[in-house]
C-alpha cells in the first residue's frame, strides 16, 4: 500500500519511476543495464586510427605462478 502511494504520489513525466521484475536476478540486472543505456541518446563519433608501431619480438617467459581468475560465468 506505501509503495503504491509512494509511485503514484512521485511518478511523473520528467522523472518516472520503473519497475524491474526481479524473479531472475540475472535477467533483472542485465534489462536494468539495458534500460539505462537505452535512456542515452548516443552520436556517432569521429574516429581516427590509431598508428600503432610494430612490436619486437620479447624473449621473457612467463613465470609459474598461481593466478585467482575470476570465473567465467557468462
Amino acid at each position: 500500500e506505501a509503495k503504491d502511494k509512494m509511485f503514484l504520489a512521485t511518478d511523473t513525466k520528467h522523472a518516472p519511476w520503473f519497475v524491474v521484475n526481479s524473479d531472475n536476478k540475472k535477467s533483472a540486472r542485465l534489462n536494468c543495464i539495458s534500460h539505462l543505456l537505452s535512456q542515452i541518446p548516443y552520436k556517432d563519433l569521429p574516429f581516427k586510427k590509431p598508428k600503432i608501431k610494430t612490436m619486437k619480438k620479447s624473449k621473457y617467459k612467463p613465470i609459474s605462478y598461481k593466478y585467482n581468475v575470476v570465473p567465467e560465468i557468462f
